[in-house]
């Protein structure tokens, strides 16, 4: 008798994906680009207006260059997370996955995460934005003010939609993962 290799099956694809939330996915994901080219500006050495009692702006590039670019990578990596949302990688892990590539990702292991990020993403965000000319914010001495004031706010603006794109969006992968079940 023959050894025979087991062989799997493949996983049922889910019900296709509206093309709104796929637009709500990939907008989620850039509502950070905007912010983060600002802070990867002011890390190449760009004048953004800031002060030497805010920002010391003669610091960059340098040491805190490193802070800028990396936090700017690290929040667009979370907002591409969203795309897993309306990804079949979102669905089952990548084969290339060691240890754990092909299997299907738990419905609850995606959106629980991805509702407490969009909550507090909107509740950071939000309170941000009522708080944005507080004199400890963009009140601030030394903070930008003219048309520096006017780029930063158009360029940390987009933050606001971030949270509620994420929950429209992990809504809608859950309730396309439950029917698919």
């Amino acid at each position: 008798m023959a050894d025979t290799l087991a062989v799997e099956t493949p996983v049922p694809a889910a019900p296709q994906v509206p093309r709104s939330v796929r637009l709500a996915a990939h907008a989620a994901a850039l509502t950070l680009v905007p912010s983060g080219l600002w802070r990867i500006a002011i890390a190449l050495g760009w004048d953004s207006g800031f002060t030497d009692e805010v920002l010391r702006p003669k610091e960059f590039p340098g040491e805190g260059s490193f802070y800028l670019i990396g936090l700017s990578l690290f929040a667009e990596a979370l907002g591409l997370l969203t795309l897993g949302l309306v990804h079949r990688w979102g669905e089952e892990l990548p084969r290339w996955v060691p240890f754990l590539g092909g299997r299907r990702i738990p419905v609850l292991a995606a959106v629980i995460p991805s509702s407490l990020g969009a909550a507090l993403v909107t509740l950071i965000t939000f309170t941000g934005a009522f708080g944005w000319n507080d004199a400890d914010n963009m009140g601030a001495v030394g903070s930008p003010d003219g048309a520096h004031y006017w780029l930063m706010t158009a360029c940390y603006l987009p933050l606001l939609a971030w949270g509620p794109l994420l929950a429209v969006v992990t809504v809608a992968y859950y309730r396309r993962r439950r029917r698919g079940r």
